[in-house]
């Protein structure tokens, strides 16, 4: 069956867009889940709302670049719940994203991307592996992008970011799975263009780049005419946390309406 019933999953960028929509999603599926967020008012408003329609939830304050944090976190997770039968690397840069040609990114702009879209997702998965061992069996779903295989312009950045997650968790798999005996698998899950403020906020920003201006939107590039929703991505995000996939690892599951087969 594909369920996540009982499954205690930390979700890292649960405060706010796609991540607290899985938090909730999988909550009100029966999902313990961890509210792993910087923002503590973000991340304390998922944790009400997902208790406030009856599930279980506890937030853990977590800054995903400080591997000290993290530690913390999954500490406050076993002191819960016990155990860990997922983690959602969800948490990365994407809101405000300022489009502009890679020539022109700074140096700032390009650490301050990896260090939380990769460094992030590796602190958080090298935090629960060892616990994951232990139990000879886990899940870790690092969300990455479609972009990663399209090479979207004006963004370099963030494209890197997402494509270096994808290979990770390729590396990840085969390592995870040769010290559980192939009990631990690990899958990038690739979203495309989700309705959203930041994607509407990123689409508007990139009609005033020059040579850019009369470019259709996402939609035009995909088979399916019409916008992602964050609901779109519950379902394969719920298939990819419960026991169905337990034969599945070190894939990218693309949901993008069909966009990267351009």
């Amino acid at each position: 069956m594909i369920t996540v019933k009982n499954k205690v999953v930390i979700v890292t960028g649960a405060g706010q867009g796609i991540g607290r929509t899985y938090a909730k999603v999988l909550a009100s599926d029966g999902a313990k889940v961890v509210v792993a967020e910087i923002n503590e008012t973000t991340g304390m408003q998922t944790l009400e709302a997902i208790k406030t329609s009856g599930g279980q939830a506890i937030f853990a304050p977590t800054d995903v670049t400080d591997f000290k944090s993290v530690q913390q976190m999954v500490t406050a997770t076993l002191d819960a719940y016990e155990r860990i039968d997922a983690l959602v690397n969800n948490a990365a840069i994407y809101y405000g994203i300022d489009p502009k040609p890679f020539t022109q990114i700074t140096e700032d702009e390009w650490d301050r991307m990896m260090n939380v879209n990769v460094k992030g997702a590796w602190n958080c998965a090298r935090a629960v592996a060892p616990q994951l061992v232990k139990q000879g069996k886990g899940k870790i779903i690092n969300v990455a992008s479609s972009v990663a295989f399209e090479g979207k312009a004006m963004f370099m950045h963030y494209v890197a970011s997402k494509g270096a997650i994808v290979s990770m968790s390729r590396a990840m798999a085969r390592e995870l799975a040769e010290m559980s005996g192939g009990g631990i698998t690990v899958n990038a899950l690739c979203p495309g263009a989700i309705s959203g403020e930041a994607s509407v906020k990123l689409g508007q920003a990139m009609r005033n780049v020059k040579g850019f201006e009369g470019k259709g939107g996402p939609v035009a590039g995909q088979i399916i005419k019409r916008r992602g929703t964050p609901e779109d991505l519950v379902g394969p995000l719920t298939y990819l946390i419960s026991d169905a996939s337990d034969f599945m690892t070190g894939s990218a599951l693309t949901v993008d309406g069909g966009s990267s087969l351009h």
